[in-house]
């Protein structure tokens, strides 16, 4: 079983699967970051490589350090704590990614020859990895100084892969290890940080996996004296609209000097399906609604395409023709926008970016960053980004 006829079988799906195939094969990176949300491949591609390139001869041992956490309790669980449990759990998890392209015979025998070795981050002190592939899985569960710890380990000939999601699998409020690797990493000399996007979601159930952890955030998000106001007055206009979460707009339009009439008052995210049962069919109940409030509201739906929350909400109304995409981009979100369009969507001094990212910090605590790309359908290249 060579490396090239085992890895090869894996083909990509999307451009970010891509980039992860070209930087693994690339000797040169000797530290390569995945940041992403689950089912983006992370796993799949990193374990299959590292066992390959046991295989082949290229390393000489391939090391996968996870942590486990208590879903219920959060609290992170060590070998110590569950002996022999511990690496049965982490032998099923690398069962389960590599089933149908490595037999788990194969994995078994790795295993007893120390080939392929399950660690706990917490017991690597004193331990020196030669000729070695390390991969750090869920490293936003990990404590920055654990990762940190594992990359001083690194020997000779020695390649290190850390992968975690950014976003979708940290609490609201928190800056999680992943964004601070990511960060590290960014300006680390042989290291590739890959920002893996909704786009390149390929596991079945993941999408709608993710779609209903971004709504529940939404609503679970405290609502101040205002958008409780809001609320109650939609549900007496739209008794059977599914109401998700209202963003108060207000503070921030005079915060940034916002005075276009584009920009709302508020902002009111209904479940999929469920705008129009707000709007009416005329227009007629958020028109009464904004009569009753003396406000000005945009309604939204919920979805994994976040150009319509932009539009709601951007004061120029024009500037959402000139989007060529919105996605996640490590901690934030990445809004690519076409050079003549990328001053007005800036605004004077960042204020209308700045004024968009506090939105998206309220909404779902994510920031955003905008980058200027020419209007080619072939060729899009970013030239800078600005937050």
């Amino acid at each position: 079983m060579s490396s090239e006829s085992v890895f090869a079988k894996i083909q990509p799906q999307s451009p970010g699967q891509e980039e992860i195939i070209k930087s693994l094969l690339d000797r040169k990176v000797e530290i390569v970051g995945l940041f992403g949300p689950t089912g983006c491949g992370k796993s799949l591609f990193s374990i299959v490589y590292g066992i390959d390139a046991v295989l082949s001869g290229k390393y000489r041992r391939f090391v996968i350090t996870r942590p486990l956490v208590d879903i219920v309790s959060g609290k992170e669980l060590t070998a110590a704590e569950l002996g022999e449990m511990y690496y049965k759990v982490v032998s099923s998890y690398v069962e389960d990614i590599v089933s149908g392209l490595i037999d788990t015979g194969k994995l078994h025998e790795l295993v007893n020859k120390g080939l392929l070795i399950f660690a706990d981050s917490h017991y690597l002190k004193g331990r020196t990895f030669d000729d070695s592939v390390i991969f750090i899985d869920d490293s936003q569960n990990l404590p920055v100084e654990s990762a940190i710890e594992i990359i001083t380990r690194m020997g000779r000939n020695s390649r290190l892969i850390i992968a975690g999601d950014p976003v979708f699998q940290r609490s609201i409020g928190s800056k999680d290890s992943a964004s601070l690797l990511r960060e590290l990493l960014l300006g680390e000399e042989n290291a590739r940080v890959i920002d893996l996007g909704l786009k390149d979601i390929v596991r079945p159930g993941a999408r709608r996996g993710i779609k209903l952890l971004l709504e529940s955030k939404m609503r679970n998000r405290p609502l101040d004296e205002t958008e409780k106001q809001v609320l109650s007055t939609a549900r007496v206009h739209a008794p059977d609209a599914d109401i998700i979460t209202v963003v108060n707009l207000i503070d921030l339009k005079k915060t940034y000097n916002i005075t276009s009439e584009h920009a709302p008052d508020a902002l009111i995210v209904t479940k999929e399906g469920n705008q129009g049962r707000l709007i009416g069919k005329g227009g007629e109940r958020i028109n009464s609604m904004e009569k009753d409030l003396e406000m000005k509201l945009r309604a939204v739906e919920q979805s994994l395409d976040f150009k319509p929350f932009v539009r709601a909400v951007h004061p120029v109304s024009w500037v959402y023709k000139h989007i060529v995409d919105v996605d996640f981009a490590g901690p934030n979100l990445a809004v690519k926008i076409e050079s003549e369009a990328y001053g007005p969507f800036v605004g004077q001094r960042g204020n209308y970016v700045r004024f968009l990212e506090h939105v998206f910090r309220k909404l779902l605590d994510v920031g955003v960053r905008v980058y200027e790309v020419e209007a080619a359908e072939d060729k899009r290249k970013s030239k800078h980004a600005k937050k």
